[in-house]
């Protein structure tokens, strides 16, 4: 089969995994589980915490000592197994705690699946700005068939979807063992502590311009799981005026919209990067923060639908400027001794450390605004938005960094 084929079944599979649970968790957690704001929040920050040092660990064992392609393996296995036991759990507790190892085993998946996509397409002899997010598009389209899945079933108040999720863990888990090796680098050691430990990708941090990105990387880290976590529960909270809209019947469906619109961004970052460069690429992410949590502010699933719809097309353009985008930029930037590592330290900085405090933070935001089992979603939206609005404003002051397009023709080392 045609390498970018394999790879595109990669990607696919790696994001339908969590397609399967992450946007209608929330709706079984509360409406079933009965879980208040702070437990939701919680099981969402467990995304943050796993990818503190999960990411950059196995980062630092595919450079050092095993194949790309098998730890990735290896996570996905491990990870069915967690899912399947979720799917049995009631206990606020006790989720928290096995949705945590199931965290700890997804999130360096993440990175590890760049890796072996950048790796593979690299040995290949491709241009991994230009053919990397056609392939990174199948992704998303993962997530949104996984999303679509569990709407039609009726499986978005249950456990079925982690028992989904487990098996389509199960399904790639197998499938990266069989994808072209991925070997480590051998590199000789400098002697430094950093290079010993193989922890050599923090050294990036010595340079302004990476500490600043990263720094920014982690703020907007923040940002990304909050519709995911409280999405579904905003459209839910429309179940007694507006019952039989489409956004209430269909929550994931329309929330889904926003992972379509990736799979159109995703395609412009080639040409948006080579033109404007990660800076201005980056500010117009953050913007786009501002307007997805401002329209949920102002929109409903009836009359306000348009404004909804809006929010979830923004969605793509706040998501894969940042993300993919950024990913990209720390491939450009890491040396090839340290690129798993590299990808780990920005999946620490965004859905660690980032990830953590924006998934514990907006729970305490979703409670403060909570009276009486009644949310006031206008303001919690509008805390969302200024948050990110005093990010846009800060980070072109702050962020110094001077394009050079003919740098990003070959992001290969």
């Amino acid at each position: 089969m045609n390498i970018k084929r394999r790879l595109i079944i990669m990607n696919f599979l790696q994001f339908f995994i969590w397609g399967a649970w992450l946007i209608s968790i929330g709706n079984y957690l509360d409406g079933t589980l009965h879980f208040s704001g702070s437990q939701i929040g919680a099981v969402f920050s467990t995304l943050g915490i796993a990818s503190l040092f999960m990411p950059a660990l196995l980062g630092i064992v595919a450079d050092k000592w095993l194949n790309a392609e098998r730890v990735l393996g290896l996570c996905h296995l491990v990870g069915a197994i967690l899912l399947f036991y979720a799917s049995t759990i009631t206990d606020p507790n006790t989720f928290f705690w096995v949705m945590l190892l199931n965290s700890m085993f997804y999130m360096p998946t993440i990175a590890l699946n760049n890796t072996v996509s950048y790796i593979i397409l690299e040995n290949k002899g491709f241009n991994i700005v230009k053919d990397f997010p056609p392939i990174r598009v199948w992704g998303t389209i993962g997530f949104i068939a996984a999303m679509w899945i569990v709407d039609f079933f009726g499986w978005t108040p249950t456990a079925n979807q982690l028992i989904f999720s487990s098996a389509s863990a199960l399904v790639l888990g197998i499938y990266a063992f069989t994808m072209p090796q991925c070997k480590p680098v051998k590199s000789k050691s400098d002697g430094s502590f950093l290079s010993m430990m193989g922890i050599d990708a923090f050294v990036l941090f010595k340079q302004r311009k990476m500490f600043i990105f990263f720094l920014f990387a982690m703020f907007l880290g923040g940002a990304l799981q909050i519709t995911n976590a409280f999405g579904s529960l905003f459209l839910k909270s429309f179940e007694t005026t507006l019952p039989d809209s489409f956004g209430v019947k269909h929550s994931n469906l329309l929330l889904s919209i926003s992972q379509i619109s990736e799979t159109l961004f995703i395609l412009t970052i080639p040409f948006l990067l080579h033109k404007f460069g990660i800076k201005k690429v980056m500010l117009i992410s953050i913007f786009a923060w501002v307007f997805r949590f401002g329209l949920f502010a102002i929109g409903d699933p009836g009359a306000g639908l348009w404004l909804l719809i809006l929010s979830m097309i923004i969605y793509g353009m706040a998501f894969d400027f940042f993300n993919i985008s950024g990913s990209l930029f720390v491939e450009n930037e890491a040396p090839s001794n340290m690129r798993a590592s590299a990808q780990g330290l920005f999946m620490f900085m965004t859905n660690g450390i980032g990830a953590m405090i924006g998934g514990y933070c907006s729970g305490l935001v979703v409670d403060y605004f909570t009276v009486n089992d009644i949310r006031d979603w206008t303001s919690i939206w509008l805390t969302f938005a200024a948050y990110a609005l005093a990010l846009g404003i800060i980070f072109p002051l702050v962020f110094k960094y001077k394009h050079d397009a003919a740098a990003l023709e070959n992001v290969k080392h």
